[in-house]
């Protein structure tokens, strides 16, 4: 399991930093105002939620997050400079290193004994949190508080998945697998058929 959740976290943090590349290349930013969307997108989360837990920062205790996250960040710059991209292709791998994410985040939430509901919710903030800086740094609303597709929703049901699975004695690995697949299935899904929540409207 240890090793899944290495290489999962690994694989989200590059693939955040994809999605902040992307996104603020949009914004005509230079290679220093990327490479800050980047990390922040890739490394926001995970902070939060380590400070939240109180354990040590995972790119402080192991700087390869850190390289990853900039290495990252930098080959994609100069990679995908000047061609014209669509301006929605970063969902895909945004809704990937969401579901990598929250399940990193959540089995690292039950590994330090949180309750199962604070972990979920902390898989939750693990997922989201960078797309959050992202899109404040490029001056832009972020996706978790627009009116639009399941978000934030789609990461809690994935972790509800893996710590429910993990309660009725599936292990650690086939429930991550499946928290996985439920995230990225539902947000797909919620991006293919625009499946939203209910909206509040206050009578006026």
């Amino acid at each position: 399991m240890e090793n899944l959740l290495y290489w999962a976290g690994m694989s989200a943090v590059a693939v955040n930093a994809l999605t902040g590349v992307l996104d603020a290349g949009r914004k005509n930013m230079d290679l220093i105002g990327v490479m800050m969307v980047g990390t922040a997108t890739a490394l926001g989360g995970g902070t939060v939620r380590d400070v939240l837990l109180q354990r040590p920062v995972f790119w402080i205790s192991d700087q390869v997050y850190l390289i990853v996250a900039l290495a990252t960040t930098l080959v994609v710059f100069f990679a995908a400079r000047g061609l014209r991209l669509p301006p929605r292709l970063f969902l895909i791998p945004d809704a990937l290193g969401l579901a990598l994410f929250t399940i990193v985040g959540t089995q690292i939430a039950l590994e330090w004994h949180a309750p199962w509901l604070v972990a979920s919710l902390l898989g939750v903030v693990t997922g989201v949190v960078g797309g959050v800086l992202r899109d404040v740094l490029c001056n832009e609303v972020p996706l978790i508080f627009v009116r639009g597709e399941l978000y934030a929703s789609a990461a809690w049901m994935g972790a509800l998945v893996l710590v429910g699975l993990q309660a009725l004695g599936a292990s650690p690995v086939i429930a991550a697998w499946a928290g996985m697949a439920a995230v990225l299935g539902v947000r797909l899904a919620a991006m293919a058929f625009r499946l939203t929540l209910p909206i509040y409207s206050a009578r006026r």
